[in-house]
Formats: structure tokens, sequence, C-alpha cells
């Protein structure tokens, strides 16, 4: 028996995923759940075979979700939103099954898993540059257990670090798998600025730029930390800044 778990804000919807999975007696619901939070939790009780899983949730979304569970499922992703498609598949999603389905549609669905589940998939949840729903507005970090929603408004800058990054705000940094890339491409160009190919600046954070050593430059920030930048960046910045 194969364990399935459905994540979805709209109960009608739950209930409809139910329904058609009665046609499919190898596989058991171990459990139903509203938003993102609560399916984190539900994974990491049930370690379920596959989940069917909304987009647009309330807290936390559906790639939000993914992105910081510690294996990558198998997930069919149940959505009324068309323009998200590319980005599940880039997740590595099974499949993608656009509200209102039909029994057949979602039977489909289910066939694609079964063809897939001996298969290894290629494609990392973790990192794609596809645009994430909000992601351009907060940044969701899992500490410890806890999940931390930090507005992108409040990171001061973005450091790369090894294989992830570190998001520094005021209060600390929190360390995030992500690419200096992703952010580079995700984070509103009006505030955000990649000034060296290890820092990202928050324009918004910038008190003062000083000479450092020959042809050289630095920025200083609001929390005090002072970051390098690059010659290449320094003639955007200025300009950016209308200097």
């Amino acid at each position: 028996m194969k364990k399935v778990l459905i994540i979805d804000d709209e109960p009608l919807a739950r209930s409809i995923v139910k329904e058609f999975l009665k046609n499919h007696s190898e596989l058991e619901v171990v459990g139903e759940c509203n938003n993102g939070f609560e399916g984190l939790k539900a994974i990491e009780a049930h370690a379920p075979d596959l989940i069917f899983l909304d987009i647009q949730m309330p807290k936390i979304n559906g790639f939000e979700m993914l992105e910081i569970i510690d294996e990558d499922p198998s997930v069919i992703f149940t959505t009324a939103y068309d323009e998200y498609a590319i980005k599940a598949f880039e997740t590595s999603a099974v499949d993608y099954l656009l509200k209102p389905f039909t029994q057949d549609r979602f039977n489909m669905a289910i066939e694609k898993w079964k063809k897939n589940t001996n298969q290894t998939v290629s494609t990392s949840l973790s990192e794609t540059t596809q645009k994430q729903p909000n992601e351009g507005q907060r940044i969701v970090v899992k500490e410890n257990g806890n999940i931390k929603i930090i507005p992108t408004k409040d990171v001061i800058y973005i450091e790369a670090y090894d294989d992830y990054v570190k998001i520094h705000t005021s209060e600390k940094y929190h360390l995030k798998k992500k690419t200096m890339s992703y952010y580079e491409q995700t984070l509103d160009k009006r505030d955000f600025l990649r000034i060296h190919r290890s820092y990202i600046l928050n324009l918004n954070e910038l008190l003062r730029i000083e000479s450092f050593e020959k042809n050289s430059y630095r920025a200083t920030l609001s929390n005090g930390a002072q970051i390098p930048i690059s010659r290449n960046a320094y003639g955007e910045l200025k300009s950016v800044l209308g200097v």
C-alpha cells in the first residue's frame, strides 16, 4: 500500500481527490492539510509516497513548502492557475492537474507517477530559475525545525557561501540553499543589485561608497557591514544611484 498526502486549502478540492482515489485501491490517504505548514508536519510524520499539492495557499505556497523539506517527494500539483505549469515541471513534478480536472485526467497522472516511481529525477526542487509566487517579496527559510518568512525589504545583503547563500538582516543571517544567480534574477532590480560575484546589495540599505585600496571600492551598509564592489559593478551602481 502506497501512502498519499493531500495538501490543499479548499475542502472541496481535497474531497474530489479523495473521491478519485477510490478507484486506486493500492493508494491510502494518510492525511489532509489545508496549508503548507500543516503539510510540512504531515510529510515528516507520514513520509508519503505521493503528494497532491495546491500551489496558492495561505501562509506559504506549495513551491515554498517543497523547497524547505529535506527530501524530494513525488508531487502531483492540483491548481486553478495555469501560469505555474512551467515552474511545476521544473521542480520535477510528476504531473500538473488544472482544476477542474476529470477522473480520466486524474487516472493519467497516477499512471504517470507509477511509471516514474523507479526512475531517477534529474532536476532538484531546490534550484530553478523560474520565479516563484511571492518570491520577489519574501524569502522562506527553515532553521532548527522552525519556519521563518523574511520580507525582502528586511534583507540588507546576500552573500555567497559555498552551496548556500547567507541572507543578512539586521538581526542575523539565515542560510538558504540557493545560488547568487537565482536571487540576481528573482529579486526586484529596482531594490537589489549584484555588486560583486559574492554579494547582492539592497540599495535601500546603502549608506556610502568609499575608496578601498588601489582602484577599488567598498559599500558601507546600514548594519555597519562593509562589502566589496567589483570594478564592473561600480559603474552600474553609480548609474543606478544617479551619480
